[in-house]
C-alpha cells in the first residue's frame, strides 16, 4: 500500500515530489490533483485544519493507504528548532481547540469531549528522526499563526517541549484516525514562532530542506510499511 502525503499549498507539494528524479505523475481527484512520486501520493489540501481534514478524508475514501503524512513548512520554537531545521511530531496537538474561561484556556479534552492529541507510531518517528536529523517533539496545530512573544509563552507553558507549530497536522490526523490509518507529521522550519517578522522567514530554505527530508524518508517509510503489514498478518 502507498503512503498519502497532505500539504497545505502546491509549493510544499512540489517540494516533496522534487525528492524523486523521475518526477510526479499527476491525476485529477475530486477537488485536487494527486501527484505520484516514489512511494508517495501527494496532494495540496488547503490551509488550516478543516481544509486538511476534508482533503485527507476524500483521498482516504477513494484509496486505501498504509500511512498519512502531514507535511510542509512551519514555525519552530527557539532554540530547539531553528530556521532550516526539520521536526517530526511525537504528538500532533490541537493547541487552540477548546474554550477561553476566566481561569484561562481549557482544551477540548478538559471540556469533556473530543480529543486534542494524536500519537504517531513511535518506531516510525524514531526512524524518520534518525534518517533525516529531524528534532522529535510535539507539533502544535493552530488556526491562527502565532505573532507575539506573549502567545508563544502561553503555548510553551501549555505544551512543554513543543518543537513547532503549523496549521494542518491535527486535521490530517483526525481524518486518518476515522479511517483507522496512522498519521505522521514532518515539517521544515521556515521561521521562528514569536513576533511576526516576514523579513526573517526563509521559505526557500525550508522547502529545500523538505525535499531533502523526503528523499531520506522514503526508504524508512517503505521499510516500516513492510514490517507493519507483516506484523498485522501475524496477528
Amino acid at each position: 500500500m502507498r503512503v498519502l502525503v497532505v500539504t497545505a499549498v502546491p509549493a510544499e507539494r512540489d517540494a516533496v515530489t522534487r525528492a524523486f528524479a523521475d518526477g510526479p505523475r499527476v491525476r485529477e481527484v475530486p477537488g485536487a490533483e494527486l501527484h505520484h512520486a516514489g512511494p508517495f501520493d501527494v496532494l495540496a489540501g488547503g490551509a488550516g485544519p478543516a481544509a486538511a481534514a476534508a482533503a485527507t478524508a476524500c483521498a482516504l475514501a477513494a484509496t486505501p493507504y498504509a500511512l498519512v503524512v502531514s507535511a510542509g513548512i512551519g514555525g519552530g520554537f527557539a532554540p530547539v528548532a531553528p530556521v532550516g531545521s526539520l521536526v517530526v511530531a511525537t504528538g500532533i496537538v490541537a493547541a487552540d481547540l477548546g474554550a477561553e474561561t476566566p481561569d484561562g484556556f481549557v482544551p477540548v479534552t478538559g471540556l469533556g469531549f473530543g480529543r486534542d492529541t494524536f500519537l504517531p507510531p513511535g518506531t516510525l518517528v524514531r526512524d524518520v528522526a534518525g534518517a533525516t536529523g529531524a528534532r522529535p517533539g510535539p507539533v502544535l496545530t493552530v488556526s491562527t499563526v502565532t505573532g507575539s512573544a506573549a502567545r508563544t509563552a502561553e503555548l510553551l507553558a501549555a505544551h512543554p517541549g513543543a518543537v513547532a507549530e503549523a496549521m494542518e497536522g491535527f486535521g490530517v490526523a483526525e481524518a486518518a484516525d476515522r479511517f483507522g490509518v496512522p498519521a505522521l507529521e514532518l515539517r521544515a522550519v521556515s521561521n521562528t514562532v514569536g513576533p511576526r517578522d516576514r523579513d526573517a522567514w526563509r521559505i526557500g530554505d525550508a522547502l529545500a530542506a523538505l525535499t531533502e527530508a523526503f528523499g531520506k524518508t522514503a526508504p524508512v517509510v517503505e521499510s516500516w510499511n513492510r514490517h507493519d503489514r507483516l506484523d498485522r498478518h501475524r496477528d
